[in-house]
């Protein structure tokens, strides 16, 4: 979906919600002006159709935007196949209720190398999206997949990798976690490499691809395997500064989703610095 602007929003809800709900954080995200909210099914699916209702009712009184984070067991390449089934029903589930909640985009983690080439890997993800993706098509649920960028070596979840499975599966399309890529090797840090990645998903995507983004940002620790663990942007080398600026200057729309350890404070600060620029 084309936006108007880019929101921004939390990842799950906020700190200071009166109560540990998704109501109540969709309410409290209205109250501090921001966006939206990324509802954080991470540990499992649990809500059921009559709580998703009353999130997309909401939702949409006080037009917040929402996207799902489906679990975090979920690994596309196993080598078992009942582990790959559990994954996909992992990401239906997400998308499912997702749906009904009124969110447009489902972010998971898709794999891990493992034993296998990075060529095995996309080969083996480009199947299970294609099938997933069509299953959902033919059950009613028009969601966008969107496999976020990692932070470790380890993970499937290149600039690269995405990219390409968005431009050949129809319902995909990428989260970038712009802390993710900084510390997947410690760059991805700068004014020039941001624009880099915003031109690069211009030529493969089209400008539609940059009106429609879904990304994560927050203060990281990372070391040579790459992420450790989210930092207040503060107490981070991140630059959000000059990723501010190419949002800017690129006139990226979508959501912006903060994960950082003090959720809504980070997302303010992003949102106040991107609004003096």
């Amino acid at each position: 979906m084309k936006r108007e602007k880019l929101l921004f929003g939390t990842a799950g809800i906020p700190l200071r919600a009166s109560k540990r709900n998704s109501v109540s954080g969709i309410k409290r995200i209205r109250e501090l002006g921001l966006g939206c909210m990324e509802l954080e099914f991470v540990q499992g699916v649990r809500m059921q159709a009559p709580g998703a209702k009353k999130v997309f009712e909401a939702a949409k009184k006080e037009e917040i935007a929402l996207s799902v984070h489906a679990p975090y067991y979920i690994n596309l390449n196993s080598s078992e196949p009942e582990k790959k089934k559990a994954s996909l029903e992992r990401i239906y589930q997400a998308a499912k209720i997702g749906k009904l909640c009124g969110a447009e985009s489902i972010v998971f983690h898709a794999a891990f190398y493992q034993k296998s080439s990075k060529e095995e890997t996309y080969i083996k993800i480009s199947k299970c999206l294609q099938e997933l993706g069509e299953k959902l098509r033919n059950d009613g649920i028009s969601v966008l997949l969107r496999p976020e960028t990692m932070g470790k070596n380890s993970q499937f979840g290149t600039l690269e990798e995405l990219l390409s499975l968005s431009y050949e599966i129809e319902g995909v399309r990428p989260c970038l976690d712009f802390s993710h890529l900084h510390a997947r090797e410690g760059k991805v840090n700068s004014y020039p490499e941001f624009v880099g990645i915003f031109e690069r998903v211009e030529e493969v995507l089209g400008k539609e691809g940059l009106y429609d983004m879904h990304m994560h940002v927050s203060g990281i620790d990372y070391g040579k395997k790459g992420e450790k663990k989210h930092l207040c942007l503060e107490e981070s080398d991140f630059n959000y500064p000059d990723l501010l600026k190419a949002f800017k200057d690129f006139k990226v729309k979508g959501l912006l989703i903060c994960e950082s350890p003090n959720l809504e404070e980070d997302a303010l600060l992003l949102k106040n610095f991107y609004a003096n620029l």
